[in-house]
């Protein structure tokens, strides 16, 4: 059996959100008129920002218009937008998250993305990092290659469960021995299933979810990344508004 390791990466491995750099970019090529990010989206973003609101209503405002936005399109004529989203953003990384993909292939281990992100976005950055396969929101297209509107979620927890059971199926893994490294409750599954689960720079929701699980609360390293300094805490971190510290 082989080891693997499965990583999300809004977060995780890139520092934003794919699917946010993409819906720039759409905005920036007028694909999307640049009008609807001022009256609809922007308000949120700015809260986000300010960290007087969350990230998840944020990007609750952003997804429906990013449907919205694709429906109808072919995607054979937005490559060039999500190859510059690629091209412009994949380095844009946590150092711990990228070292440790190096040093799971180093050991010979099975590397999988596993996001919400658009699958077509995934499926660049794994073919940069030259990893073994991946799993992405999928964006239905039909038999001319345009965009329904449908979409098939890899966001939710439930979702990439069942991803991590195909993939285990397929690659004979040994969850006992694996690694999933995540940052937001959608993760959680991930977490739940492996040996050695990592949650990096985790939203209270996730850590609270750790805290609350007898096994994940005594293995799951947390990692916290800042600047230029890379902290390992244990599950037993607690956290207080506006900082954490250790109880």
């Amino acid at each position: 059996m082989q080891t693997a390791a499965f990583l999300d990466i809004d977060g995780t491995l890139y520092r934003n959100s794919l699917m946010i750099e993409h819906f720039k970019k759409l905005v920036k090529y007028e694909v999307v008129d640049p009008g609807v990010w001022h009256t609809s989206v922007k308000a949120a973003y700015v809260e986000w920002r300010r960290r007087v609101g969350e990230y998840e209503d944020y990007m609750l405002e952003l997804v429906d218009i990013y449907y919205e936005a694709l429906k109808g399109r072919r995607a054979a004529d937005l490559e060039f937008i999500s190859n510059q989203v690629i091209n412009l953003n994949g380095d844009i990384v946590y150092k711990y998250t990228r070292n440790q993909i190096l040093w799971h292939k180093q050991q010979g281990h099975k590397v999988f993305f596993i996001s919400g992100s658009p699958d077509f976005l995934v499926g660049k950055m794994a073919q940069k990092y030259e990893i073994d396969g991946f799993r992405g929101t999928g964006y239905v297209t039909d038999e001319n290659g345009r965009y329904t509107g449908e979409v098939i979620p890899m966001w939710d927890s439930d979702s990439k469960n069942k991803a991590i059971d195909e993939i285990t199926r397929v690659y004979n893994i040994d969850l006992t021995q694996s690694y999933a490294y995540g940052d937001t409750n959608g993760d959680y599954a991930m977490l739940l299933k492996v040996g050695n689960p990592v949650a990096i720079n985790p939203t209270n929701e996730l850590l609270q979810s750790i805290k609350a699980h007898p096994n994940l609360s005594k293995k799951t390293t947390i990692i916290i990344e800042r600047k230029d300094v890379i902290y390992q805490l244990g599950p037993h971190v607690t956290t207080i508004p506006g900082e954490i510290k250790l109880s």
